[in-house]
């Protein structure tokens, strides 16, 4: 398991993990076992990271990886 600020982020921009889950790409399921902490690729990591507004420079706002 891995610590991440996505269901933060999330929040504070009022997205539902299905609005995030659309702008990235990937599947509502797919957010959720992220927020809750399990691992992903970097692909979807990358996904996330531009689909909250940020570079991929800034990943480490999002995960902590």
């Amino acid at each position: 398991m891995r610590k991440n600020n996505l269901k933060k982020i999330r929040e504070s921009r009022l997205l539902s993990k299905s609005e995030l889950a659309r702008k990235a790409g990937l599947s509502p399921l797919t957010v959720d076992r992220i927020e809750r902490g399990y691992d992903c690729r970097m692909d979807t990591k990358r996904k996330i990271i531009h689909a909250l507004g940020y570079k991929t420079s800034e990943k480490a706002k999002v995960f902590y990886d």
